[in-house]
Parts: C-alpha cells; sequence; structure tokens
C-alpha cells in the first residue's frame, strides 16, 4: 500500500492511527455514489456491517448493549502461530449513570469498568482488591483535564453591557490566580490530580512543558487585576460593578453526572465569591450542553475533552483558529486575535516539520501563547485508575481512551464470575 500526503506532513504515518479502514468491495459503491455517511448508521443491521477487526457486531440493542462475536477471518496470530483474538465474544452493557456501572463491578456481573475509576471509588473498590476479586489499575496522570471556558465570540456579547470586561484576558488571568489548585486537586480528585497552567499535562510526556506562565494561588493578586479593569464594588452588597454599575455575574454550564465537572463547577463559583465575583451554575444533560457549545450559545462552560492522540498536529480542530473544536470561538474565516493568528502560524511548522526537535520547540511557543491569554483555564490533571475483575488479563493500558481496550483482541478472561 502507498499513501501519498498532499504536503509534508510532520507526525507521517502516524495519522493511519486515526483512519478507519472499510472493506472496498462492500463500502466503495456507496462511496461512489456519495451515500457512505448512511451505510453504516445505527439502524443498518449488525449483519450487513463488515469488520476487518478482532470481532463483528452482531447484536445492537439501542440504550442497552452490544455484542461483538470473534472474527473467524482476523488476520494477526500471536507469536505461537495462535489465531487471534482469544475471546468468542465481547458485550458492551451500556449504563451511562457511574454508580450503577460500579455496582456491577463490585457484583461480579462487570468484567471492566468503560470509564475511570471516581476518586472517591478508589476507597470502595480496594476491599475488594485486597479480596483478589477486582484489580486496580493506575495508569498515571491523564491526558484529559477538566477545563473552563468563555464565549469569545464577539458577536454574542455585542449588546451586553459586560462585553468591555467579560472577554478581557485579564479578568481570565483574575480567575486563574483565585483558584487554588492544590484545594481544587484535593476537593475534586482526593489528593489524586496533579496541579496544571495549560492545556498539555504531564501524562503527555513527550509534549509537555513546565514552562508556561503559571498564576500563582492569590487573592490579593486577582483583587489587582480586576480593579484594573474597573471592578470594584460601589454600593452595600456582596459584589463587584463595573464603571456603568453592572455587577460582575456569569454563567457556568456543566453537564450532570459527571462528578468532577460538577465539582470543579462548584469549586469555581465558591472561590470566585470572595473576589466579589457571582458564578450561576447550570446543569445540563451531556447533549444539551454539546449542543449550546457548538451554536456559541453560553457565557462560560466546565467541561471534560477527550483527545484521540497525544500529538498536537492530530488535534488541528482545537489549536487552529478555522477549527471545528476551537471551542472558546468555533470556525473562524479568519482569526479574530493576533495571538491566535500567531498560534496558526506556529502549528503549520508543527504539522508539517519533519524536524521532530523543531515540531517540539515550536509547541512550547504555542503553549506559552495559550497560556498567556487563557482561551481556556485548566486546574487539574487526575490520576487516572480502571478497575477490572481478576479474571481479566492479557491488557496493555493506556491513558487515552478506551484505555484497557487498545489491544482486545489480546485479552483473556479465566475462571468463572
Amino acid at each position: 500500500m502507498v499513501v501519498k500526503f498532499p504536503h509534508t506532513f510532520g507526525p507521517g504515518v502516524a495519522l493511519l492511527d486515526n483512519v478507519y479502514l472499510a472493506a472496498k468491495h462492500k463500502y466503495e459503491p456507496a462511496l461512489k455514489s456519495g451515500t457512505f455517511a448512511q451505510s453504516m448508521g445505527v439502524a443498518t443491521p449488525p449483519p450487513d456491517l463488515t469488520a476487518i477487526g478482532p470481532f463483528t457486531l452482531t447484536s445492537y440493542s439501542p440504550g442497552q448493549r452490544l455484542v461483538f462475536d470473534r472474527n473467524p477471518r482476523y488476520w494477526k496470530k500471536d507469536a505461537a502461530g495462535i489465531q487471534l483474538p482469544y475471546l468468542d465474544q465481547v458485550v458492551f452493557e451500556i449504563v451511562p449513570d457511574q454508580n450503577a456501572e460500579l455496582v456491577r463491578l463490585q457484583a461480579g456481573q462487570f468484567d471492566v469498568l468503560q470509564q475511570q475509576i471516581r476518586s472517591e471509588d478508589i476507597a470502595t473498590l480496594r476491599p475488594l482488591e485486597q479480596q483478589g476479586k477486582v484489580k486496580l489499575i493506575e495508569l498515571g496522570v491523564g491526558a484529559d483535564a477538566d477545563s473552563f471556558f468563555f464565549n469569545l465570540r464577539s458577536p454574542y456579547w455585542e449588546k451586553d453591557p459586560r462585553r468591555d470586561w467579560i472577554t478581557r484576558k485579564e479578568f481570565r488571568q483574575a480567575i486563574s490566580h483565585a483558584i487554588d489548585r492544590e484545594a481544587f486537586a484535593n476537593t475534586v480528585f482526593l489528593g489524586a490530580g496533579v496541579p496544571i497552567w495549560g492545556p498539555v499535562t504531564p501524562g503527555n510526556q513527550k509534549w509537555f512543558t513546565p514552562n508556561l506562565p503559571r498564576y500563582g494561588h492569590s487573592v490579593e493578586r486577582a483583587k489587582e487585576i480586576l480593579a484594573g479593569l474597573g471592578l470594584i464594588n460601589r454600593d452595600a452588597d456582596e459584589w463587584l460593578e463595573d464603571p456603568k454599575g453592572t455587577e460582575v455575574r456569569f454563567t457556568v454550564l456543566a453537564y450532570r453526572g459527571n462528578s468532577t465537572v460538577e465539582k470543579g463547577a462548584a469549586i469555581l463559583r465558591d472561590e470566585l465569591k470572595p473576589l466579589g465575583i457571582a458564578v450561576d451554575v447550570v446543569l445540563l444533560e451531556q447533549g444539551a450542553l454539546l449542543q449550546r457549545m457548538l451554536k456559541g450559545d453560553f457565557e462560560s462552560i466546565m467541561f471534560v475533552f477527550t483527545i484521540t492522540n497525544l500529538d498536537p498536529a492530530m488535534n488541528p480542530d482545537f489549536w487552529l483558529s478555522s477549527g471545528s473544536a476551537h471551542i472558546w470561538n468555533i470556525g473562524q474565516a479568519k482569526p479574530a486575535t493576533e495571538w491566535e493568528k500567531q498560534i496558526d502560524d506556529l502549528m503549520v511548522t508543527v504539522m508539517s516539520s519533519v524536524d521532530q526537535d523543531e515540531r517540539k520547540r515550536t509547541f512550547i511557543d504555542v503553549q506559552k501563547i495559550f497560556a498567556d491569554n487563557l482561551p481556556v483555564l485548566y486546574f487539574v490533571a487526575p490520576r487516572l485508575y480502571m478497575g477490572v475483575s481478576s479474571r481479566v488479563g492479557g491488557l496493555t493500558p493506556s491513558i487515552l481512551r478506551p484505555q484497557l481496550l487498545w489491544n482486545a483482541e489480546r485479552m483473556t478472561v479465566q475462571g468463572p464470575r
């Protein structure tokens, strides 16, 4: 097979990590007719789906479960020449509630948790680990950290009296100073987290840099910055006002059901209150929140994004101003700010250079510009723990999702539940 790139691409063939292969004999007609996107939908009967992976989908019950059977035509073999995969069947139960998922692992009804273990659940599972029923796998510092960001689309604030200060980077810097990251780690993650000041966590060892602007916890410094924006207490209540008398208040959206996001939003509200900033937390279902985010219909959001690749060149939709995941101001026709243009220009080098040292140096500059302007604020990166039944073997964990299923063809199960 020969792969031709339209231009030089720094990660090279790593691009194929994010490419899904489809059987040509099955889907080429749909591709040519322009119906490929509809050829593998939720309404497609499983027997009509052609798979080239270790398992094939044989049953799908919406909102309940997916059943995958062993693909007898899978091409891989192990070192001993044994045909992979080892397992005959894998069943994914759809359990949106983390509490219910945990209970089923404790009861021996689940073998692998799909989501990471929440910090408050680690102590719950320790006795089962000591009894040999469950294994807790520590993966290290995660690559995905909870994030907080304002809507920086100018049209959104055009008629809002807060427009003169709420989108200023100094306002975001004051907020960053106000958050005690150590306390955040202890409260939200029960100590199982590390403070961070940028979008790349220490878990991403190749691309992380500690040499970023840091905003140490200082209520006094935060107040100084806010006063410099003209935000002071002008009446007898507890909130700051701007020179026009507009109260310093904003709404943060967070999605219901994610305990770390909910707690993080509450900490943000509580730690900004002593500064005189009022924060209204609104919890939404994840789908509703995503819809508001993509439409740009929000003031601020507390969220956690999942990256699919540690190389920043593989996530250009986040970094580039024109990107569909440039969440603070999505899909710009041209960079709205000079600093976003600088990042756009630097990312060209990160994406196109084949000199890996040059790519790393350039991306450090990207992170520094990002940390100075703070379009997204990051506070703590969690340490990841996954829970599996002790009868499961052959795992090769990763900090990227799906953490325990990268080598599903080599997973083994021994003994009864």
